[in-house]
């Protein structure tokens, strides 16, 4: 997906054997220069854990001192849980990862282009770290947790009453989803700025990067 959107033979990863689940490279789009950190569904599903927050953390950093616009490629399910994560440091890591993202006076722009859960949607440079422009793919989830975990908790009786759990459960998921989740949904609540086709993507993150050419907070 990064190949597509980025100038031909520009992607230059680094630390690629580091927190395989999150990318973190240097390359040009549209002949400009920038950092881009991604979230890798291949290893751990793209989840956030405390090698890869660390791992983004500094390169954001980094970018921030060079002057690089950072461009946010998100597809992760949240963070990693478990006790082993918790001595790891996933907390301090990820806060400073929102640290690194909120600080970075850089233009900040983000393509949410499959799901984005949990306290990873926040961190993942939302519009609440103060992301320049927020855009999402068509069938995008975005929210606390994925549809059919939320219908687990909240619809728990309806569920257990149902002749036929599962198909229950499937029809309340894809109501959760419409009402709660979908690209449509965060953009009508202000967390998404616009929904774009996949193959729009590179011209639409060009268009921005023109227009936030020489901004620095």
């Amino acid at each position: 997906a990064l190949r597509g959107v980025l100038d031909q033979d520009s992607l230059l990863e680094l630390s690629p054997r580091w927190a395989r689940n999150v990318v973190t490279a240097l390359a040009r789009l549209d002949g400009r220069p920038v950092g881009i950190v991604a979230n890798q569904p291949r290893f751990l599903g793209g989840v956030l854990d405390a090698a890869g927050s660390e791992k983004a953390a500094r390169f954001v950093a980094l970018c921030d001192s060079f002057g690089l616009a950072l461009i946010a490629v998100v597809d992760t399910p949240g963070f990693m849980p478990g006790s082993r994560q918790e001595r790891a440091g996933v907390i301090r890591h990820g806060a400073s990862l929102v640290r690194a993202f909120a600080a970075a006076g850089v233009p900040k722009l983000t393509v949410v282009v499959r799901k984005s859960y949990g306290g990873a949607y926040i961190t993942m440079n939302s519009r609440d770290l103060g992301a320049d422009l927020v855009l999402a793919w068509p069938d995008a989830e975005l929210g606390i947790m994925s549809a059919r975990a939320a219908v687990k908790i909240t619809g728990r009786r309806r569920l257990h009453a149902a002749d036929d759990p599962d198909a229950e459960l499937e029809r309340m998921a894809s109501e959760y989803a419409h009402e709660h989740l979908l690209a449509e949904a965060a953009a009508a609540s202000g967390f998404v700025d616009e929904i774009i086709e996949p193959a729009d993507t590179r011209q639409r993150l060009a268009s921005a990067l023109d227009t936030l050419a020489g901004v620095r907070r």
